[in-house]
């Protein structure tokens, strides 16, 4: 692959995501979501994935329209609250979770993309998280058809620590607010939150920019990420409905209001 990173389209960067891939997907409920390789993803009617991401968006937004077309066959995340579809699909067996606290979720991402295959956090000791038994899949009758195993526990300093994997996935899905076509990154406030890390994490990396710029423009104190971590960068049109930035849950002062 030369230095120039680009690709045409989304369509173009996701074309080989096939069934049964997994994939890391940046952003923070729908702050900085890769929302155009999502909807390419989506119309290509691709099966069976794997996908870690700190949430899987709304019922009709981000992860959230892959989840209501049956295309998620498992997901790892840390906060799911927003979502009736996804809780449906998990309470009636039909969607595999892995719940992980978010600090922990972070952190196996980042380990993962830095070749650093467990580690050790005293997050969830005590808990089913450490000890077991956390419902993964639900049975249709309503019983736990698989739990979560046991890990690996040991004192430092006194204190217990869960051994926790680092995570590495086939693909990841990042939005950033500028890219250069050498593949570095720069993200804009929230939007840091998760992106960079699933960008490391992934095997084959996609970014879609809001600003494309030449390499060479970006001064190389503001680089978030490292062009290392990138295989394909696509710029986003302008315009395009699938970009549109949403607010998770609106709230505004009421009128008249103080």
């Amino acid at each position: 692959m030369g230095l120039d990173k680009t690709v045409a389209s989304a369509a173009e960067a996701v074309a080989d995501i096939s069934d049964g891939s997994s994939l890391a997907v940046g952003g923070f409920g729908l702050c900085g979501i890769p929302g155009t390789l999502i909807d390419a993803l989506w119309q290509r009617e691709v099966n069976d994935l794997g996908i870690v991401s700190n949430n899987c968006g709304v019922d009709d937004w981000g992860l959230g329209l892959l989840l209501a077309a049956g295309r998620i066959s498992r997901m790892t995340s840390s906060y799911v609250g927003e979502n009736k579809e996804f809780a449906r699909q998990y309470l009636s067996g039909e969607l595999e979770v892995e719940l992980v606290p978010q600090g922990t979720l972070a952190e196996r991402l980042r380990a993962g993309g830095t070749g650093i295959p467990a580690f050790y956090t005293p997050a969830g000791t005590g808990t089913q998280v450490g000890e077991g038994g956390l419902p993964w899949r639900y049975a249709a009758d309503g019983s736990v058809a698989v739990a979560s195993p046991a890990k690996e526990t040991r004192d430092f300093g006194g204190r217990p620590h869960v051994l926790e994997h680092g995570i590495t996935t086939d693909f990841a899905l990042v939005r950033a607010t500028i890219g250069d076509r050498h593949g570095n990154l720069v993200f804009r406030s929230s939007a840091r939150n998760f992106n960079p890390l699933a960008a490391m994490a992934g095997r084959i990396t996609v970014a879609e920019v809001d600003h494309l710029v030449e390499p060479g423009e970006l001064d190389p104190d503001e680089v978030h990420l490292p062009g290392i971590f990138v295989q394909r960068v696509v710029r986003v049109s302008p315009g395009d409905p699938a970009a549109e930035r949403r607010i998770e849950r609106r709230t505004v002062r009421p009128e008249g209001g103080a």
